[in-house]
């Protein structure tokens, strides 16, 4: 019996069972289990409870929601988002107006499709975007070792980074070395500024004490803000003499978080995998051709459209409801805005900064950084093979996932 015909049943019989006395309705509520298959107790809070609806005439016309986004402006919206490497609706939404010379300039929209695309809510990029989202996938990958030595000099970090000025930042390695950890091979030195969630990269062959230190000196000098404070976790790259001497030697704050606790460096993290992994997959760079070619798309067109181009949000605040906890995020900024807003910073780089975002188109940016990737994966596919001919075993195949494809077609 279909859901329609058990409806106007219940809908004639529902009367009769009202007006009838105890007897007549043990034999209805009988008939009407029997006929619709449903639990006696169902059925006896189905006739006792409120009277069904009216069928609706036939005649009513159905109101059709009108369409305000053509596909035009969905066209639009899904080439922004794509260039500016799959962000999520809210930050989006802020990098239409960021990016909207640009816009104008490859598109040639008209004042209707530019209006629409201005006033799309966040709520509403969401339904228009997602079946391209559900075809994103995450992975989770590391190889760090603890480290043993001088832990007693650095001390852990247990208050919240709540910071009112620039230089407090997390560091940690992402380690590029594909199925195979055997010899040496590539790893992504990661560094965000907790402030204004600037954020500066650079590969270093093998984690060695030296290459780190390295790393991290290039990073300090190309930091806009002066650099006050580093946060690591408790790997033995970090938790060594090298790098203590290096931070007391220039002034710089040092902490750690505690053991196995991934969440005292959440923000770093959560770059880990929009800057490096998202980009680079999980594919092995052993090469020194792969680390020039890296640190090539690193110190510019990289770091230029994540920090000047790509909004980002800060968490605000928790607050528990029920069994479920709600984050307020402040408005999206891009990390050269905050940096801006917040007071901080060299003035002169801020200028030379502020030129360049000027100067440079967001979409050319997308283009080269796609570009540089295919050179990158082709180094890539010839270390991954030689490895695999010298360990002379069967790797398991791996997944490479590019954040930021070719434009042709976010938003």
């Amino acid at each position: 019996m279909s859901k329609k015909s058990k409806r106007e049943y219940f809908r004639l019989i529902y009367p009769r069972y009202r007006a009838a006395d105890a007897q007549e309705k043990s034999r209805i509520l009988d008939e009407f289990c029997e006929v619709c298959g449903y639990n006696r107790k169902y059925a006896i809070a189905k006739l006792n409870g409120p009277a069904p609806e009216r069928e609706e005439s036939s005649s009513k016309k159905k109101r059709h929601r009108v369409n305000l986004y053509s596909q035009a402006v969905i066209a639009i919206l899904y080439t922004v988002w794509v260039a500016a490497g799959y962000i999520c609706s809210i930050r989006l939404k802020a990098a239409l107006r960021l990016w909207l010379p640009w816009i104008r300039e490859r598109f040639r929209m008209s004042q209707s499709v530019e209006k629409s695309l201005l006033s799309i809510s966040a709520r509403q990029i969401d339904r228009r975007l997602q079946y391209r989202k559900r075809q994103l996938r995450r992975s989770i990958y590391g190889r760090t070792k603890p480290g043993t030595l001088l832990k007693h000099q650095i001390p852990i970090k247990t208050d919240n980074w709540n910071v009112k000025t620039a230089g407090f930042t997390e560091v940690d390695l992402v380690s590029h070395s594909g199925s195979s950890a055997a010899g040496e091979f590539v790893y992504s030195l990661n560094q965000t500024d907790i402030l204004s969630t600037w954020v500066e990269t650079r590969a270093v062959l093998g984690k060695s004490e030296i290459a780190v230190v390295n790393g991290l000196d290039e990073m300090r000098q190309a930091l806009p803000f002066a650099l006050t404070g580093i946060d690591s976790d408790n790997g033995s790259e970090f938790i060594n003499d090298h790098l203590l001497r290096y931070c007391r030697k220039h002034g710089i704050q040092f902490t750690r978080g505690r053991p196995y606790k991934k969440d005292d460096n959440a923000h770093i993290e959560q770059k880990n995998w929009t800057h490096v992994r998202k980009l680079f997959g999980w594919i092995r760079y052993d090469s020194q051709e792969a680390i020039e070619a890296i640190n090539d798309l690193y110190r510019n067109e990289l770091g230029w459209f994540m920090n000047l181009f790509t909004p980002s949000m800060k968490l605000q605040r928790k607050t528990r409801v029920g069994s479920r906890i709600r984050k307020v995020y402040d408005q999206p900024k891009t990390p050269l805005d905050r940096l801006i807003g917040s007071g901080e910073g060299h003035p002169d780089r801020i200028t030379e900064l502020l030129q360049l975002r000027e100067s440079r188109n967001p979409f050319e940016l997308a283009k080269t950084i796609e570009t540089k990737l295919h050179r990158i994966h082709k180094l890539a596919a010839r270390s991954r093979i030689s490895i695999d001919s010298n360990t002379r075993h069967k790797s398991p195949k791996t997944t490479t996932t590019n954040s930021i494809e070719h434009v042709t077609n976010r938003s």
